[in-house]
C-alpha cells in the first residue's frame, strides 16, 4: 500500500465535472484507491463518494492505493489535482 498526502489546486476544488473526472482516471486502474480526508475515508472510483467530500482548492487529503499499479495510480491523481 502506498499514501500521498496531496493539496487539492484546482481552482474550482474536486466537486462536479472535476470530481467526474477525478473518479474515471481512478477507474482506470486496477489498484484499490481511496482518498482519506480527517476520519473518513473513501473510494476514489465513486462519484457520489468523492463528492461528498465538499474538497475545495487548498484542500490537504491523502490518496492511497493498494495493488499491481498503485504508484502509477497515485501519481497520476495527484497530478490532476495539481492543475
Amino acid at each position: 500500500m502506498i499514501e500521498k498526502n496531496v493539496t487539492v489546486k484546482l481552482k474550482t476544488g474536486l466537486q462536479s465535472r472535476p470530481a467526474v473526472l477525478f473518479v474515471q482516471e481512478a477507474s482506470k486502474f486496477s489498484s484499490n484507491i481511496f482518498v482519506l480526508q480527517g476520519n473518513k475515508k473513501l473510494n476514489a472510483k465513486s462519484v457520489m463518494g468523492i463528492m461528498s467530500l465538499g474538497l475545495k482548492s487548498g484542500a490537504r487529503i491523502i490518496i492511497a492505493a493498494e495493488g499491481p499499479d498503485e504508484l502509477e495510480a497515485v501519481e497520476q491523481l495527484d497530478q490532476m489535482l495539481s492543475y
